[in-house]
Formats: structure tokens, C-alpha cells, sequence
């Protein structure tokens, strides 16, 4: 039989239990709790006692007072980020938490604005007073390279800010891209080869024929040809690339628990493979490719004078 939690009943009459009881919901609700949350909780608390704890529990240091587009928030103070933030005033302690808030993704200066209520001059001058003190830092962001986003200071970058392996200083690396196109291809085709020339039956040699992405991974890594250090992920993405290519084909199989690549008891493998019919040269024009083929002709909105594709082949 589970047990049940009963609700421990409050002493309105001593301060101290009125105190604790409000610690003990901001412990439950780490992001923050509303006055409506205590008035809920504690139903005949009046309000005067209400604002008497909470200022008291505000002065101790214990609570930090948050402001949102809803209203003020009380939450738990951060023994760490109190030691931090000694000597701040409350409008750049509450900056420095909407910006902790918002993890190693990073927050736009408008969407701080809009989670603080202040002033935008205001805000500035906080950020370039908590940049000084190396509590945060600003990093350019690859979805839009004319702004800043915010995070804390010993934060690593989201890959969805910096782009990960592909870009380097927000420009992404194509030459880069396509070494490691060709080294994992002619990995998988060498080992389609090998496959081919042990002379055993069709089943074997195709079986024999497939790579796990840990495989070509490794090989990457051991070739030496990446500054960055290459997750299988990055790897992953570079063999999708060539599976839409028709170079390479995927298939997943069933692989014990532990096993190296394996996620959640399967294993992606792949292998070269050989178009049967190389495409025409006009299948490989625009036109041949162009989804809106059909809505294309001269005078409308979809036209060949202005394709701006046909134009980018031709000057090619």
C-alpha cells in the first residue's frame, strides 16, 4: 500500500511555521511562486501576516523577489549565486537570473527586457557591468550573426548557437564539410569492396559490406583531419548527407544493451552503394530538380528570366 502525504496543518499564530511553510512551497516550485500560490495554501492567513514572513524571508536573505509579465515571483535563494551577485542591486540580480533561467542556449537582450520590465538603457548598463565582473558573456549566434545572445559565464554554447562542428566564427566551413564527405564515403567504400573481393556468398559479402557509425567515426578521428573534436552525431549527419546523395543506403538492426553505437537496443548500420543508372545531364539542371516545375513559365510569378537558381548554374 503507497502512502499518503497528508498536508501538515499550519500554526497561523507563530511566524516561524508561517515562514517555513512558505520555504517549503518555493522548494516545490523551483521557478518561482505568486502571492496567489501562499493565499491558496494558506487560505486564512491574513495578509498583513502574509507580507510580514515573506519581507522577513526577504531580508534574510533567504528569498529572491523575481518580476515577469504575470507579476512578482518569490523563489529559494542560490546559496552559490548569492556569493556571486554580493554587492548587486535587485534589478541586476534579477537580470542575472532571467539569464540563468535561460541555460546555455542564451537569451536575446529583447526577450530579457520583456522578462524584467526595464528600461532597455537600463538593461545595457547591467549587462556591460555583469560582463565586467565575468559573471556573463555574450555569444554571436549563427541564426542571426548581427546579434547577441546572453549566458552565464562558464557555460558551454548550445550547438544550436554556435552551429557545432560545420561553423567557425558563425561561417560555415563547406570546404570542411565536403573532406568529410568524401573520407566517409570512401571508408564505406572500401569496406564494400573488401566485402566484395573475400569471394563468399552474396548474403555474407553484403552483410560484411555494412559500417556502424562508431566505425566510421573512429576512422575520422584517427585520420587527424578535424580540429574540432567530431561526435558520432556529427558523424551521423555527415552519412545522412550522402544517404540523400544516393551514395550511401541505412538500415537499423537489433543490437544488445551496452553495445558501442547502439541506442536504446538499436544500431544504425550503413553502406556504399552504387547508383545503377547515372542521372542525365538535364535531371541535374534546375529545371530538373525545381518542385514548382509545373507553376514555372514566362510572365508569372514563377518565371525562368527570374530563377534566380538557373542563374547561380548558368554563372557557374
Amino acid at each position: 500500500m503507497t502512502d499518503v502525504k497528508v498536508k501538515k496543518e499550519v500554526n497561523l499564530t507563530d511566524p516561524a511555521e508561517i515562514e517555513n511553510r512558505i520555504k517549503e512551497l518555493c522548494q516545490q516550485f523551483p521557478h518561482g511562486i505568486t502571492d496567489q500560490v501562499i493565499q491558496n495554501d494558506l487560505p486564512h492567513l491574513e495578509p498583513q501576516q502574509r507580507a510580514m514572513a515573506l519581507n522577513k524571508l526577504l531580508s534574510l536573505g533567504q528569498l529572491d523577489l523575481l518580476r515577469n509579465s504575470s507579476g512578482l515571483l518569490y523563489r529559494m535563494k542560490d546559496t552559490q549565486t548569492s556569493g556571486k551577485m554580493k554587492g548587486s542591486d535587485n534589478q541586476e540580480k534579477l537580470v542575472y537570473q532571467v539569464i540563468e533561467d535561460a541555460g546555455n542556449k542564451g537569451i536575446w537582450s529583447r526577450d530579457i527586457r520583456f522578462k524584467s520590465n526595464l528600461p532597455l538603457t537600463e538593461i545595457n548598463k547591467i549587462l556591460k557591468n555583469l560582463e565586467s565582473k565575468k559573471l556573463i558573456k555574450a555569444v554571436k549566434s549563427v541564426a542571426a550573426s548581427k546579434k547577441k545572445v546572453y549566458m552565464l559565464y562558464n557555460l558551454q554554447p548550445d550547438r544550436s548557437v554556435t552551429g557545432g562542428a560545420w561553423y567557425s566564427d558563425q561561417d560555415f566551413e563547406s570546404e570542411f564539410v565536403e573532406v568529410l564527405n568524401q573520407q566517409c564515403f570512401k571508408f564505406l567504400q572500401s569496406k564494400a569492396e573488401a566485402a566484395r573481393d573475400s569471394k563468399q556468398s552474396p548474403m555474407v559479402q553484403r552483410n560484411s559490406s555494412f559500417a556502424t557509425s562508431h566505425e566510421v567515426w573512429k576512422y575520422i578521428s584517427e585520420l587527424g583531419i578535424s580540429k574540432v573534436d567530431l561526435s558520432m552525431d556529427d558523424i551521423e549527419t555527415i552519412l545522412n548527407t550522402l544517404i540523400y546523395d544516393g551514395k550511401v543506403e541505412m538500415t537499423v538492426i537489433a543490437a544488445k544493451e551496452g553495445t558501442v553505437g547502439s541506442v536504446d537496443g538499436q544500431m544504425k548500420l550503413y553502406r556504399g552503394v552504387n547508383a545503377i543508372i547515372h542521372a542525365t545531364g538535364l535531371v541535374k539542371t534546375p529545371c530538373g530538380l525545381c518542385p514548382v516545375f509545373d507553376d514555372c513559365h514566362e510572365g508569372g510569378e514563377i518565371s525562368p528570366s527570374n530563377c534566380i537558381y538557373m542563374s547561380e548554374w548558368l554563372d557557374f
